[in-house]
């Protein structure tokens, strides 16, 4: 897996997490005006990815 790093139409930067079949995973939910904003979010999907799994019903 890997994580990209690109800018969308409106030259904001936005990250997206691919599987190495080419399948997209994640996506940022937000375009970032600075690249060290949207590297900081991956930094913090990294960091959680110890999380729990929670059914919601």
């Amino acid at each position: 897996m890997k994580f990209e790093v690109y800018k969308d139409k409106k030259g904001e930067f936005r990250w997206r997490l691919r599987h190495s079949n080419g399948n997209i995973l994640a996506t940022a939910s937000e375009g970032y005006k600075a690249k060290a904003s949207a590297m900081k979010c991956i930094e913090n999907v990294q960091a959680s990815s110890s999380a729990s799994v929670v059914e919601l019903k």
